[in-house]
């Protein structure tokens, strides 16, 4: 439930991010009128979204034991992938967000509706569709019940309840101070991921080690190793292999992930204190 919470939250803040800086930017320059087409492509990309989730859900359904085994480890990599490459771009340029879409909405605007509906759709896309992969990938890392549909319930709603308190000018917050920490857990539950997309190749007998233990334990999972699987990744059972993959990611990550930038101010949309 934690990590399914923490994507949601994150993810889901970016994208509502992303759509105050458009309709707040339209909003401002006195071009409200066409904030419809905004919520057409933002709408479109959403679907897409749930759409793809749905499609690797069903996919992973319909395989043999192997098969699913392989989808579900080959989606985890390029779920870590994505997530990996997002944290990196965010923190790279959060400062600039804003400047970025105001000049893709301004160079829109005399190109008409599909235009402005093309900008909207792929800017919140790309968070969707990555959300989408990463939030498959995390539930088979945290099992089947509900508390993961549950924290990625609780997650968009947190993130779309904090979207618009930020956008009517309700609550202020430190969005540099946010996305960075928010950064780190990500990294932490994408090193969860990874770990078990190769328990899901050793499961097949494609990588070595898979009797090879630090700890094995072959009864029930514990309230803590449940919570402990769910938030970072590491469960009862965990062979060498995932645990050397786990802290490799891990510490390589963060210590490219908590080298500083040059200092610049963070651009927000309308009503954000950064």
């Amino acid at each position: 439930m934690l990590s399914t919470y923490l994507i949601a939250l994150r993810e889901g803040l970016e994208a509502c991010l992303i759509v105050s800086i458009l309709v707040a930017y339209l909003s401002r320059t006195g071009k409200q009128s066409y904030a419809r087409h905004i919520w057409i492509g933002v709408g479109s990309a959403v679907s897409l979204s749930f759409g793809l989730g749905a499609l690797l859900s069903f996919t992973s359904t319909t395989l043999s034991t192997r098969g699913e085994e392989l989808f579900a480890g080959i989606a985890s990599v390029v779920a870590v992938a994505f997530v990996t490459l997002m944290v990196f771009w965010m923190k790279r340029t959060a400062r600039s967000l804003g400047k970025e879409l105001h000049s893709k909405v301004e160079g829109a605007l005399p190109l008409g509706a599909l235009a402005l509906i093309s900008t909207a759709f792929f800017a919140v896309a790309r968070e969707g569709l990555e959300t989408a992969l990463f939030i498959y990938s995390n539930f088979r890392t945290v099992g089947s019940n509900t508390a993961p549909s549950l924290g990625l319930f609780l997650g968009l709603l947190s993130a779309i309840t904090l979207g618009l308190l930020i956008y009517r000018k309700t609550v202020k917050i430190n969005l540099g101070t946010f996305f960075t920490v928010t950064g780190y857990g990500l990294i932490v539950v994408a090193a969860g991921v990874l770990s078990h997309a190769v328990s899901e190749f050793q499961n097949r007998g494609d990588l070595p080690g898979s009797q090879s233990f630090i700890w094995h334990s072959s009864g029930a999972q514990s309230f803590f190793w449940t919570l402990l699987d769910g938030s970072v990744g590491i469960g009862s059972s965990l062979t060498w292999l995932q645990g050397l993959t786990w802290a490799f990611y891990l510490l390589a990550v963060i210590s490219f992930y908590r080298r500083p930038l040059k200092a610049a101010a963070l651009t927000s949309p309308q009503g954000v204190n950064a």
